[in-house]
């Protein structure tokens, strides 16, 4: 039974993977800003990368940017001592990230590894398909990879969102699957922890997203744990 699913996976990462050449370009990978608070986020990320001392980065989200609100205890105890620097904003999807790599994010820096998790905000409805997810997400490793070839970078998986299984959040676990033959990609690392956030009968429980979308503290220390082992291999300690 395993050669179909190989086959199945490599022929949607096929798509993904060869999106620009093949089809017209859609907004999960056209760079776009935002504007208002997002902007002087931006500029403030401008502002701390050009000072240098950075080796580690976290890009994403409103679920990355959480690290300095629910996460800030967690942040301090496994990050901060690493010279680590959250690019996460709220509300970003791919092709807003992809702008911010162009714009100054990671200017003259050399970090040793950038944790990846975005995309969410691109899979509501009538947002982006499967495919332009997958599309979207690839575009910021190849950017990533094309500004920072010696960074070693670590891509999470989407995480899972919603109380109970949705189709929206089956429709993030067929972009992970694709996503995650990016790991045989020359210094990208794909590591699957979602499941970390999901109980036995398929929910999720309100002490670790209170929304089902968002982390609590405790949702933080266990992303952090989870990845530890990975992360601290990729820094090379």
């Amino acid at each position: 039974m395993k050669a179909p699913t190989i086959t199945f996976a490599l022929f949607f990462l096929s798509i993904g993977l060869h999106a620009e050449g093949d089809k017209p370009a859609h907004s999960a990978v056209t760079p776009e800003p935002r504007s208002g608070g997002w902007m002087n986020r931006h500029d403030s990320f401008n502002q701390r990368v050009a000072k240098g001392n950075v080796d580690l980065l976290f890009i994403g989200d409103s679920i990355t940017h959480a690290w300095e609100s629910n996460g800030k205890k967690v942040w301090a105890e496994y990050y901060a001592k690493r010279n680590a620097v959250n690019l996460g904003i709220g509300g970003d999807r791919t092709q807003h990230v992809l702008w911010r790599l162009d714009n100054g994010n990671i200017k003259n820096i050399s970090p040793k590894v950038a944790v990846v998790m975005i995309g969410t905000n691109n899979s509501g409805d009538g947002r982006n398909t499967a495919e332009e997810m997958i599309d979207g997400v690839t575009a910021v490793i190849d950017k990533l990879r094309d500004k920072l070839p010696k960074m070693e970078i670590l891509l999470l998986d989407i995480f899972p969102r919603g109380q109970r299984i949705n189709s929206q959040r089956g429709k993030i676990l067929q972009v992970n699957q694709v996503l995650s033959w990016l790991d045989a990609r020359p210094h990208v690392t794909f590591l699957r922890i979602g499941q970390n956030f999901v109980r036995a009968d398929g929910s999720i429980a309100k002490d670790i997203m209170p929304d089902f979308l968002h982390l609590t503290p405790e949702g933080y220390e266990i992303w952090a744990k989870a990845i530890e082992p990975t992360l601290a291999r990729l820094m090379g300690e």
